[in-house]
């Protein structure tokens, strides 16, 4: 489906194009949760407090009833603030907590559900976009599959943050600016990781505009040959350009400007207040994340946390193990280079993996601050897409029953995912 026939389609027609990787998506959800509720039954656990009010779920909801301002002050000075927290979640949790029976954990489980179906859709148009409708089944397929996919019904902010991160790097692919501009300062409401959205959005504007200034100045013989070969190229003429401009690469400069200009307000105006909060100024969020022992060191605290696996034998392999995921997830993004992905999908999943690897928070949680990375699983799912269905079949219920069994485990386990 080229762009254009993207702009024209009407809602339903997108949805029913979409419906064979939703469905698929819900399948796998439900096998997670299902096998969760088996798990921790078997332990004498809640499935749904373990998903609802443990660990960031209770932050979050704390946030929406009582406000900002609570911290609570460990034995060795840290303090944890409920500031870290951004307050997108907690609102919609407050907004439907205030027009439903719901409580404000059960909104939160509300919205991360419907937030994840969303974020597989938006998932599902960027690959559609870029590689075709099969690719983007597997996409989506390959996402809930994750080993952290449980993550993705838990009363965290990652479902919601991937939806808008998604949506707003499909209206960048479409030529909608200000769309993106506006879904990009809800993510920055959303996580503190809504920079790599802006930041894909900043970098793609520019290199189009410079693209753009070079055309302009080029001899008119050389716009006449480029034209003309353009509209000889049929359907691959309206393909989406490396900038992600698409067919739509015409819009007005000012779309594209004030699309810039929308997409870090909702960062930027939560910092600030945080600053003004704390009184600390501009860098007053990035004292509340000290706090938290978060910050970012390129990467030293978390080799060191490897190195220091290599000290005794069994915990050696666990050393070996992040290395190897390390690897991979290095690998991957190579790949994405290399197979040419879009501009705005190459930035967004280098800046999501760069503040993933390199911040010094709870190392455990990596693999989750990993999840909104989905252009990384791109190359799988065009290697899934090109197998027989039968087999592809196959490898993803198995893999999905893998990562189910793991999620169980995972969230039964001591410490926070």
């Amino acid at each position: 489906m080229t762009d254009l026939e993207t702009r024209g389609a009407p809602p339903g027609n997108a949805l029913r194009r979409a419906a064979p990787a939703l469905l698929g998506y819900a399948a796998v959800r439900a096998l997670g949760l299902l096998t969760l509720a088996l798990w921790s039954a078997a332990r004498d656990k809640s499935a749904y407090t373990l998903l609802t009010a443990r660990w960031d779920a209770l932050w979050y909801t704390r946030v929406a009833e009582l406000g900002y301002g609570y911290e609570v002050r460990l034995p060795n000075g840290d303090v944890h603030s409920n500031l870290a927290f951004f307050p997108l979640l907690p609102w919609l949790e407050r907004g439907i907590a205030a027009v439903t029976p719901l409580s404000y954990a059960d909104a939160g489980f509300v919205v991360s559900l419907l937030a994840s179906l969303a974020a597989a859709w938006g998932i599902f148009a960027v690959a559609d976009q870029v590689y075709g409708r099969r690719a983007g089944v597997c996409a989506v397929l390959v996402w809930a599959v994750l080993p952290v996919g449980i993550v993705q019904s838990m009363a965290y902010s990652e479902s919601l943050f991937t939806a808008l991160a998604a949506w707003s790097l499909y209206a960048v692919l479409t030529g909608r600016w200000l769309t993106a501009g506006a879904l990009a300062a809800l993510a920055g409401l959303t996580r503190p990781v809504g920079l790599a959205v802006v930041a894909a959005m900043w970098v793609t504007g520019i290199a189009a505009f410079l693209r753009d200034r070079a055309a302009d100045r080029a001899p008119s013989f050389v716009r006449d040959r480029s034209a003309a070969a353009a509209q000889g190229a049929g359907e691959a003429a309206r393909a989406p350009s490396p900038t992600g401009d698409g067919p739509a690469g015409g819009a007005p400069a000012w779309r594209h400007a004030l699309g810039m200009l929308l997409a870090p307000l909702g960062a930027a105006g939560y910092v600030l207040w945080v600053g003004h909060r704390t009184g600390r100024g501009p860098l007053g969020y990035l004292d509340v994340q000290a706090g938290w022992r978060n910050g970012f060191d390129g990467g030293y605290a978390f080799a060191r946390f490897v190195a220091d696996k290599f000290t005794s034998f069994p915990s050696a392999l666990a050393g070996v193990g992040l290395i190897v995921g390390v690897g991979l997830v290095v690998w991957l993004y190579v790949i994405c280079v290399r197979q040419g992905q879009p501009l705005p999908l190459l930035v967004y999943a280098g800046v999501v993996t760069a503040l993933a690897l390199c911040a010094s928070s709870y190392f455990g949680s990596k693999p989750r601050l990993l999840l909104p990375a989905f252009p990384l699983l791109l190359p799988l799912s065009l290697a899934l897409a090109r197998s027989r269905t039968p087999r592809a079949a196959l490898v993803v219920a198995g893999v999905a029953l893998a990562s189910a069994v793991y999620g169980a485990f995972w969230l039964n386990g001591s410490g926070p995912p």
